[in-house]
């Protein structure tokens, strides 16, 4: 296990900049998860870390140490891939004991490390199978053990559940915290997800364009986000967004957001109005969705409603917004605190 610290981090191709001066702090046994979306960065600042790339400028610090000239095999971190990265011809036990025979680990040893790893991650009776023998989630599985052997002093996921199908991947994502949790282990994962980021992290970093937007818990994140990219990023679906004046907000606001399941059909006590014109709705059993635009407007609007609604396409409606449950955002974009 292990900190790190990323201080003024970039990273150039060339005359393009795509890490911009990054600064953060990951603590020992931390779950910390970069989110963002596609070419914001985050798998880059993931191979800088590991040494899969050579930063810029800035430094880079393990425990302490600065590593940026340290060489990636050297640095006591393991890398999970979106790919698996999975040996076709050998089995799972040779997949896993491979890195460790390389580096001159005694035979007893291998065996001891692979026997753990693959009874924590109930492959023990799946150890001779090669990995076309395998499930998705299986072969995931062995490359998560095969970071486990060599027992790193930080594991980096570069996205490892994005070829597993829907409810696959729900179930990986309840694996892999579980493993966090008995392992104690720092742990940093990338994903374009925001429900895997919300649902696994102890810390969220999000990333936009190189740079990062905000850093805190899941709920920090939900509550307060700091503007207005991260208040439509995180949380599904997504935020909505009406012009100020619509929602009769204070002065100095300039667009409003609330949650669609904020959002409710009954009038109450301190909630502005939303007409809405129906153009969609799923029914999805608990609850539905509705979907729909501001009359007179381009701008669209998400309702989520407990129960059965029957609703139909272009039917009108009256949705209402409670103040507490609103995000004021000034022209820049950014949040204004004290306004709900």
């Amino acid at each position: 296990m292990a900190s790190l610290q990323l201080k003024q981090l970039v990273k150039s191709f060339g005359d393009t900049k795509v890490i911009h001066g990054v600064d953060l702090k990951v603590d020992d046994g931390e779950f910390v998860v970069f989110v963002g979306p596609s070419g914001c960065g985050k798998s880059t600042l993931l191979r800088l870390i590991c040494g899969l790339e050579e930063a810029t400028s800035g430094d880079l610090l393990l425990d302490g140490q600065r590593v940026n000239e340290v060489r990636a095999a050297d640095r006591g971190l393991a890398m999970v891939f979106q790919s698996y990265a999975l040996y076709p011809h050998m089995t799972v036990y040779q997949n896993m004991a491979f890195g460790l025979e390389n580096i001159g680990t005694s035979r007893e040893a291998v065996q001891a490390k692979v026997d753990a790893a693959a009874k924590l991650l109930q492959l023990d009776v799946l150890l001779q199978r090669k990995p076309t023998q395998l499930s998705g989630g299986q072969r995931q599985r062995v490359a998560i053990g095969r970071a486990i052997v060599r027992e790193p002093k930080i594991f980096l996921f570069d996205e490892p559940l994005s070829n597993l199908d829907a409810e696959l991947r729900v179930s990986m994502r309840g694996e892999i915290t579980a493993l966090h949790r008995r392992l104690g282990a720092t742990m940093i994962y990338v994903t374009h997800d925001q429900v895997e980021a919300m649902t696994m992290a102890d810390k969220i970093v999000v990333l936009r364009a190189g740079k990062i937007e905000q850093v805190g818990s899941p709920l920090d994140l939900y509550n307060r986000p700091a503007n207005r990219f991260v208040a439509g990023f995180i949380g599904s679906p997504r935020m909505n967004f009406v012009p100020a004046a619509m929602a009769g907000a204070p002065a100095g606001a300039h667009e409003v957001g609330v949650r669609p399941e904020h959002l409710v059909l009954a009038p109450t006590a301190d909630a502005f109005p939303l007409a809405m014109q129906i153009t969609q709705v799923e029914q999805l059993g608990g609850h539905a969705l509705l979907y729909g635009m501001l009359p007179g407007s381009s701008t669209a609007i998400t309702a989520q409603v407990a129960g059965q609604h029957v609703a139909k396409p272009d039917e009108a409606i009256t949705l209402h917004a409670p103040r507490q449950a609103c995000h004021f955002f000034d022209p820049n974009g950014l949040r204004i605190a004290g306004l709900a």
